[in-house]
């Protein structure tokens, strides 16, 4: 089971995840793209990451815009390092920031 981090770690690591916040006990951010066909290819990239680490996001999608949570279920749903190395992977290869 995955350790939750405490705020000063969390704080550490969003300095290197532009754009993404520490909201209620989860790392969030909200992507937009510009056409529906982009954001539904950014998240079939993001579930390739996801299904690597065995970590699935919460996400919608509406239109163009992608919004992702992520915290760790088995510990109890608070934020651990699996939920950061998914967030750098998605930022990595994210085009929209």
């Amino acid at each position: 089971m995955s350790k939750p981090l405490n705020q000063t770690k969390i704080a550490a690591a969003l300095k290197n995840l532009p754009g993404w916040k520490w909201q209620r006990d989860a790392l969030v951010k909200t992507f937009e793209f510009g056409s529906f066909r982009e954001a539904f290819s950014f998240m079939v990239h993001a579930a390739f990451e996801a299904e690597d680490l065995d970590h699935h996001p919460a996400w919608t999608n509406v239109y163009n815009r992608v919004s992702i949570r992520l915290n760790t279920h088995t510990a109890g749903d608070k934020v651990t390092a699996k939920d950061i190395e998914l967030a750098r992977r998605i930022q990595l290869f994210s085009w929209v920031g």
